[in-house]
């Protein structure tokens, strides 16, 4: 294991494999296994530019052999920030070759996240395309640099002052290296609840178990056709079943440069696409999109809905809507998943957000004091099992805290539990505000906040909003100075965080409410701004 990365204890890796979940298979070889049984069929369609099982494996063995003479070897990490382009699975699959790590990142990350995914994971290079969405990365690559100077920048497209992806292919690794089905195989982000991220460790063995499940479920095989149009680096487009998932099961994976219906409805017409995942707020505008669509989206047979909870309201117009099966997804890149069934009775489909994929999943729906609660009563969260980790990257204090002694992650969430063994999520008890999947841990808004010389003091909290689910407000406390609501948003924005973790909106407020522990009361907060929003005056 890479130290930092806890490991699961023998006697459950041991249950796992004995079980049947854990098959020993690794991605290097689980792409050389489908490269040998599919063949030319094609794995990646990008644009005009289509790639088979064949190329791709040949691909990532000359990108491998490239970064081995980069110096890249096992165990280091290498920060992985690449849209939806095929060049994402190229570099990914010649790095789990390798037995490197990526360290995934989102497009929509700026110098202040990547610095530290960087800084933390002590990477030894950075992945990036030269232009996407009009954003420049080699100037966010330099900005990146200035903090971490040994790092070696490869570039999709125009490199620039950097290394040029496209040239590093080479004839074949030099003494391939063991790599074992219980290493850990890339480093995923977490929501985060308490600053920047949170890196979690996933192994071969607990990370193609749960794409294998969740593939299963969705009925996936040679024929499906997956269009992602979500960024393929997330945990759910990755692996519910997502793009991984639709390689295990040997189906075609299509790419979207963004997800708007303009982008997607001729996509799933022209490849006959049987199977995509949404987060909800895209869900509620591809409803609105499709009534008055001219494209024939007859071949879709499967829409996932996931990242956030999906209101009972809009989930009852997926099925008139487009013809197809709803599926709800709900889980965490820290492991455990759950989904409807595609043959569940539709009330089930609409009004749960399913059961866990593997039947060996423990769950615990307990109270404050981790105490069972009765069934069907709203508890946080706890789980256990093969999907699941036992442990952040490098966080052995946070450790304690996010799990229980014998090993049960603390979620974070609010949920109920059905007699049929089918979740529905009710609410967070962690401090995250759920910007339609994009998870903002309020303390590093605030910390960015609280640099501002005329901030005295920083909360933010969730507020309700019907598209979004949930939008952020920032509450501030001002010193003597009186910055305008702009001004500080484009203080936040030159702090370099992403777009979607700048508030939605400002209150400038002289107090906060506090709880009797002498906290602030974000609960107060929450109810403050939720009767604003209703058209109630703010409380004094």
């Amino acid at each position: 294991m890479v130290t930092g990365c806890p490991s699961f204890p023998k006697e459950f890796a041991e249950r796992y494999r004995e079980m049947g979940c854990w098959r020993g298979e690794t991605f290097g070889n689980m792409l050389r296994e489908r490269a040998e049984s599919q063949g030319e069929r094609i794995a990646v369609t990008s644009g005009e530019k289509n790639i088979s099982y064949a190329e791709l494996d040949k691909r990532a063995d000359g990108l491998a052999a490239g970064f081995q003479q980069l110096g890249i070897r096992k165990g280091d990490r290498v920060v992985v920030q690449l849209p939806n382009r095929i060049e994402f699975f190229e570099v990914c699959f010649a790095l789990f070759r390798l037995g490197a790590l990526p360290v995934f990142a989102l497009p929509s990350h700026r110098s202040n996240e990547i610095c530290y995914f960087c800084e933390f994971a002590e990477a030894v290079a950075y992945v990036i395309p030269d232009t996407y969405m009009e954003f420049d990365y080699r100037t966010l690559a330099k900005e990146v640099k200035n903090t971490v100077p040994g790092l070696q920048v490869i570039v999709a497209g125009d490199a620039g002052d950097f290394l040029a992806l496209p040239e590093l292919y080479a004839a074949a690794i030099v003494d391939p290296p063991a790599v074992s089905s219980s290493d850990v195989a890339f480093l995923q982000l977490s929501g985060g609840s308490t600053g920047l991220s949170k890196l979690i460790p996933r192994t071969h063995d607990d990370y193609i178990y749960c794409l294998r499940l969740n593939g299963e479920f969705c009925r996936l095989n040679q024929d499906s056709v997956y269009l992602a149009v979500l960024p393929v680096a997330h945990n759910f487009t990755l692996s519910s079943p997502g793009v991984l998932g639709a390689l295990y099961a040997g189906a075609r994976v299509v790419l979207a440069a963004a997800p708007s219906p303009d982008e997607a409805f001729p996509l799933i017409e022209q490849e006959r696409v049987t199977i995509t995942s949404l987060v909800p707020p895209l869900a509620l505008i591809w409803l609105e999109a499709v009534a008055s669509s001219r494209y024939d989206l007859s071949s879709l047979k499967v829409l996932q809905v996931g990242g956030a909870k999906f209101s009972e309201e809009a989930a009852r117009r997926i099925k008139p809507a487009f013809g197809c099966t709803l599926q709800q997804s709900y889980g965490m890149a820290e492991g455990l998943v759950n989904c409807t069934r595609l043959d569940d009775p539709e009330e089930t489909i609409v009004s749960t957000q399913g059961k866990p994929v593997s039947p060996y999943d423990e769950i615990r729906v307990v109270d404050e004091d981790d105490i069972e609660v009765a069934p069907g009563e709203v508890g946080q969260l706890l789980t256990r099992g093969p999907c699941t980790i036992r442990g952040y990257y490098k966080a052995e204090e946070h450790n304690e805290k996010a799990f229980t002694p014998d090993g049960f992650y603390r979620t974070g969430d609010l949920v109920s539990v059905n007699a049929a063994g089918y979740i529905v999520v009710e609410g967070r008890a962690k401090d995250q505000i759920n910007r339609g999947g994009e998870k903002i841990a309020a303390e590093e808004v605030e910390n960015h906040l609280l640099a501002h010389p005329a901030v005295l003091d920083a909360a933010i909290v969730a507020m309700p909003d019907a598209f979004l689910g949930e939008r952020s407000c920032a509450f501030v406390i001002l010193r003597h100075e009186n910055p305008t609501v702009g001004a500080l948003k484009n203080f936040l924005k030159e702090r370099g965080i992403a777009a979607f973790k700048i508030p939605d909106r400002i209150e400038f407020i002289d107090s906060f409410p506090y709880t009797p522990l002498g906290k602030v009361s974000k609960k107060e907060l929450r109810k403050m701004i939720a009767e604003k929003i209703n058209g109630k005056r703010l409380k004094e």
